[in-house]
């Protein structure tokens, strides 16, 4: 069975089958994704962390889905009604709704319409409808009906009614109707939505109100983008919206009832028309309907979360800005401004509270007090959560910034689950001599120092940078973005001697309460000297040590190898490259000798040495890597996020401003950017990428661009931002330069006509005077000709290979999904983490 669902998965994601094969046999003896993604790839063939989550997504459902088919297979096979034929339809199905269609019709129902009218004895008139037979044109209504007439059955028209009734739900088990609607539908259907109430007072409705683009909107199925379905979700949800699904309902009846056996009786034919048409109308038509916006909102529900998933690991690979004195600011307006400073490890020096917005008194003192405190500890960089009150504390820093001359930046930091985290378990632990409102001030300035530490200590779900979190699927929600934590917690490494238990319980095979052990034993014992000691850790045995080791560092440990991401399992083979090379372990720890290492290092080839020491290529060329850059944090290789000095305003903002700022957040529509004002901009995804892109393929959380301005308005605290139009004119500032250029190269070739041929005159009449010589210059100008002719001809040769390789290059990038500056993307990005 594994060999069948493995070539199934191998199809849907394009890898080989005995890839998905070992993938599926390894998640089974216990390994973490985390763990085969970086020390399994002989076996797996390099599978991502992405595919691997893939296969194990798939494979669960294949084996529910197999679960499933062997329930259906012996209720039919009770019920004695099985036959080759379904069972082998039934055996062919690799979708649940395949395997739900086929046992629809040998599902136990509920007392029906149909069941009742069995009951009454009028199988048989409604087999009659059905029945394939010789024309029938002389039987009568009454003389068909008269058998079935009884107490329960009066007249003709309730023997009739019963009898439509069984070939109605007959018609609606049948698994080719149902596929045929379901795909018809989904291509042909559309979704309609009408405002609830009057447009008029929804103007007034607040609720209402940010439905009206949907107060009588329609669009077809198919077409439908999943933030608009849950937009469309959340206004039904509230009672603003009512949602239904519209199709060419008769052009399906007729094709129903043309595709059924023709009935012989003459006299029957109306009614069987009918009830195929009430099958469709009540039975199939609103199951289709559930179905459809059920497979919608799941859809726009896993797109959302892909989104979510995607941001939050761009956030958490923001680059910490390490070696600061930072001064974190939770705004507020009543209870004013919560201010804490860190030194460069994260200890607290200071606190307090300023009230910036209780007049000028008050701001004054502030002033005051604020700029002793930053020179006091000299703090470099201020910290400022982007909640209530950021645009005016952040006006209020700019402006101190210039007054008093100070030598600091400032940046705008999200400050999402900030409040969650400083009334939490662990930030009482953490800090335990401060109040609740300081820590959050504690946590804003942290997350600067180092992004990834401090974001997993609250839950990703309320980091917010997602869109519609709160309307999707939260199991699943909480599932992905659990496992995006975990991705990025182990690409990145964890210091073992300074994790917090938050951070220690995401790398792979430790759990919560091994994390807190391991945090248990630092303080009882000291730090750790190296990796072997975490076996002396309660609750972590070899298999548990297995997964979490190559993850772990240990900056002075005893060993220089547990500085790296080597697993312990390759230490030998990575003391052997080592010892090959000339040098010992003792030899990493000297900086002279380590130099020279790192010269030699780079000139081995990773296949020369596997084939040498009968190793995977994989497992040596990650060890090569590890080995040339110990201790490496792989944020480092980004650059820091953008900090300011000087805050803009209203009154700077206009049509045709170029501004640059930090993206914020991607969604499907577009990317909300932070260029320091008080609302972010918005930067529609027609305005910097294609068609056929989707807006996380070109841009990232965290990304410095640049933009400009196409709309403002004041009233909807809306600001449009294009990169395209920054483009447009940059292009056309280099079609203009270019024209002076060639007007410019027009004249110098005029001029150098000129002066040719006023030296071809001379020429001429000296060459009259010498006519001796004549020939032989006439000769060597042949010559001369024929050479500039070959030059010629190797420079445009040269040119056309060039274009050739800049053509190659950009199909290159293109399926790398690394888009072409202009041509392929038509944007400037300042930086990007797009890769």
């Amino acid at each position: 069975m594994l060999e069948k669902m493995s070539q199934y998965i191998a199809a849907e994601l394009g890898v080989n089958p005995w890839q998905v094969k070992v993938a599926v046999e390894l998640l089974d003896e216990g390994n973490t994704v985390p763990f085969i993604a970086r020390y399994r790839k002989e076996k797996t063939g390099e599978l991502k962390d992405e595919q691997l989550r893939e296969i194990e997504e798939r494979i669960k459902y294949l084996r529910n889905l197999e679960q499933r088919r062997e329930e259906i297979v012996r209720s039919i096979t009770e019920q004695e009604k099985m036959t080759p034929e379904l069972a082998t339809a039934i055996e062919g199905a690799m979708k649940l709704q395949e395997l739900e269609d086929l046992y629809l019709p040998y599902r136990p129902k509920k007392r029906t319409r149909a069941s009742i009218a069995r009951e009454r004895g009028l199988e048989s008139l409604a087999q009659l409808m059905l029945a394939d037979t010789t024309e029938d044109t002389t039987s009568t209504i009454e003389s068909l009906t008269a058998p079935f007439i009884t107490e329960e059955v009066p007249d003709s028209e309730a023997a009739l009614q019963g009898a439509m009734d069984i070939v109605a739900e007959d018609v609606s088990d049948r698994a080719d109707f149902r596929a045929y609607l379901r795909d018809a539908i989904w291509r042909q259907g559309k979704v309609k939505t009408v405002m609830v109430g009057d447009e008029e007072t929804a103007e007034t409705d607040e609720v209402r109100q940010v439905f009206l683009k949907y107060a009588d909107y329609e669009e077809p199925i198919h077409q439908l983008p999943s933030h608009r379905i849950l937009a469309i979700n959340r206004g039904e949800k509230l009672g603003a919206l009512k949602v239904t699904l519209t199709a060419p309902d008769e052009k399906y009846i007729e094709y129903m009832v043309k595709a059924m056996p023709e009935t012989g009786v003459a006299a029957l034919k109306e009614y069987k028309a009918i009830a195929v048409a009430d099958a469709y109308k009540r039975l199939i038509f609103p199951a289709m309907e559930r179905e459809i916006r059920k497979t919608l909102t799941e859809n726009a529900d896993e797109q959302a979360i892909k989104v979510f998933g995607t941001n939050l690991r761009n956030l958490l690979l923001q680059p910490p800005l390490a070696g600061h004195v930072i001064m974190g600011l939770d705004p507020g307006y009543r209870m004013g401004c919560k201010m804490a400073v860190i030194d460069a490890q994260g200890n607290v020096l200071d606190q307090g509270i300023y009230h910036l917005t209780s007049g000028e008194r008050g701001k004054e003192a502030a002033k005051k007090d604020m700029a002793a405190c930053i020179r006091k500890w000299k703090v470099t960089l201020l910290s400022i959560g982007n909640g209530t009150a950021s645009y005016e504390t952040e006006q209020f820093v700019s402006q101190l910034i210039e007054e008093e001359q100070l030598d600091c930046h400032y940046i705008i930091t999200n400050e999402a689950g900030a409040s969650v985290y400083s009334a939490s378990k662990l930030a009482i632990e953490e800090l335990p001599d401060l109040d609740v409102s300081i820590r959050g001030a504690v946590s804003i300035a942290r997350r600067v120092q180092d992004p990834l530490a401090e974001s997993v200590k609250i839950d990703p779900k309320s980091i917010g940078v997602g869109q519609y979190q709160h309307d999707v699927n939260q199991k699943q929600l909480s599932e992905t973005l659990d496992q995006v934590v975990e991705t990025v917690v182990n690409h990145v490494g964890v210091e073992l001697n300074t994790a917090s238990p938050a951070i220690l319980e995401h790398v792979a095979g430790i759990s919560g309460a091994v994390a807190n052990n391991i945090v248990t034993y630092r303080k009882d014992n000291g730090v750790f000297h190296n990796r072997k000691e975490l076996l002396k850790v309660k609750r972590l045995g070899p298999a548990a040590f297995t997964q979490c080791a190559g993850f772990l560092r240990i900056k002075d440990s005893d060993n220089p190898l547990d500085n790296t991401p080597v697993h312990p399992e390759s230490y030998e083979l990575a003391e052997t490259i080592i010892k090959n090379l000339g040098y010992n372990l003792a030899d990493l720890n000297d900086k002279v000798k380590l130099a020279d290492f790192h010269t030699k290092l780079a000139l081995v080839d990773a296949e020369t040495v596997a084939k040498e020491l009968d190793a995977g290529v994989p497992t040596v060329r990650d060890i090569l890597d590890a080995l040339a850059k110990p201790g490496r944090d792989p944020r480092e290789d980004l650059p820091a996020p953008m900090t300011r000095k000087h805050i803009m305003s209203l009154e700077d903002v206009k049509v045709g401003t170029v501004v640059k700022g930090t993206v914020h957040n991607v969604v499907d529509f577009g990317a909300f950017v932070d260029f320091g004002l008080k609302v972010n901009g918005l930067l529609h995804r027609s305005e910097f990428c294609r068609r056929d892109q989707h807006p996380s393929d070109v841009l990232a959380v965290g990304d410095i661009i640049e933009a400009e301005i196409i709309s403002v308005e004041p009233k909807r605290n809306r600001i449009g931002l294009s990169m395209k139009a920054l483009r447009d004119k940059e292009k056309a500032a280099a079609a203009v330069a270019a024209g002076d250029d060639s007007q410019q190269n027009n004249r110098n070739r005029d001029n150098r006509g000129n002066r040719r041929d006023n030296q071809g005159g001379e020429n001429r009449n000296r060459n009259n005077r010498r006519d001796g010589r004549n020939q032989d210059r006439n000769a060597a100008n042949n010559r001369d000709g024929r050479q500039g002719e070959r030059h010629n001809r190797r420079n445009d040769d040269r040119r056309n290979r060039n274009d050739n390789r800049g053509g190659r290059n950009n199909q290159n990038r293109q399926k790398r999904h690394e888009p072409a500056p202009f041509e392929n993307n038509n944007i400037t990005i300042v930086y990007s983490k797009k890769k």
